[in-house]
């Protein structure tokens, strides 16, 4: 049974003509994205959107909120508490500036897109409702770039609570795509009193869905997904709350996850090492010397973006999986 994962069908081409100098490998852009997570009856519970079809990236799957760094998020002037700058750079293996950019991508994206804010008054503080029309208006020029994170959190008197993020994990984009990203990949747990929303104008779609039930859905086919969101859902798995998962991010293993295509004879094998559930085999000859094509030989059909998670008839409404469709949308920056 064919499972949900994104995969273009120009892939093969590209690569292709990635390898015969036809085409040349963008220098990826840097980005983050945040895995938000709450504690539900039955276990935590993550964050998701679904992309608008007509998208020119992933289009119909399902990711988390992020995307990328603005130019102005390694500004020096922004409010910081939590570990240090050259705490993150360790961490995340950059320079100073590039971790504080990095990190204020994955708050400032995470209140872009869903209305949520890892801020407060204090280190030991983190604001509550973020729905006001004032909120509004700042989430606004946020997105429309009209305003810097930092004059953002320096006008309400507030400072980025880096503590409230753990790294989680960190995948390129594959050298033959036209639209690469260098993505941090980030834990958080719903602060108390602040709610998500779909704030986006890039996903039609959001939901509250528990790890397992998300990847059940992807294995059936039923929710389109790229590989390093399906992976770091099979991760957050084994963890029975939100805190427990941000404490286990310490430990994870930051290596850059970028995915490899080699020929074995006729097939055209594409992987991401470490991750051998994603690997596919492809057919390269061309179309008029290609015989009857094995099962295995042929990428999997995308699901239809009109697809959602199933909600089981033990839940309960407002439990996982709980969906939300937009009806109205506010601009949002950023893309994975």
């Amino acid at each position: 049974m064919p499972n949900g994962q994104w995969y273009p069908p120009e892939w093969p081409v590209r690569i292709r003509a990635l390898a015969a100098g036809e085409i040349t490998a963008m220098t990826p852009r840097r980005a983050a994205t945040v895995m938000l997570l709450r504690d539900d009856p039955a276990g935590p519970a993550v964050h998701m959107l679904r992309r608008r079809a007509s998208m020119a990236f992933a289009a119909g799957a399902y990711a988390y909120p992020g995307g990328g760094v603005d130019p102005r998020d390694d500004d020096g002037t922004v409010g910081w508490a939590g570990p240090g700058r050259d705490v993150w750079a360790r961490r995340l293996g950059v320079d100073a500036a590039s971790a504080q950019a990095i990190v204020c991508a994955a708050v400032r994206e995470t209140y872009e897109e869903a209305g949520v804010l890892l801020a407060g008054e204090t280190a030991g503080t983190v604001v509550g409702d973020t729905t006001g029309d004032d909120w509004e208006a700042d989430r606004d020029a946020l997105a429309g770039h009209e305003l810097s994170f930092a004059d953002f959190l320096n006008r309400r008197g507030l400072v980025l609570r880096s503590d409230l993020l753990g790294a989680w994990a960190r995948w390129i984009t594959p050298e033959f795509e036209p639209r690469r990203y260098d993505t941090w990949f980030f834990v958080a747990a719903l602060p108390p009193g602040q709610r998500t929303r779909n704030a986006s104008t890039e996903a039609d779609r959001t939901v509250w869905i528990r790890p397992a039930e998300a990847t059940e859905a992807y294995d059936r086919g039923e929710l389109l997904m790229m590989p390093p969101t399906v992976a770091t859902l099979r991760q957050l798995q084994s963890y029975g709350s939100a805190d427990e998962a941000l404490a286990g991010s310490d430990s994870r293993d930051l290596t850059p996850v970028l995915a490899t295509a080699r020929m074995e004879g006729e097939e055209l094998v594409l992987s991401w090492p470490g991750h051998e559930e994603f690997t596919k085999r492809v057919d390269s000859r061309p179309s008029e010397q290609k015989q009857s094509p094995s099962p295995h030989l042929s990428p999997s059909p995308s699901p239809s973006p009109s697809q959602g998670p199933r909600q089981s008839a033990s839940q309960s409404p407002g439990q996982t999986a709980t969906e939300t469709e937009t009806q109205t949308h506010t601009p949002s920056g950023g893309s994975r």
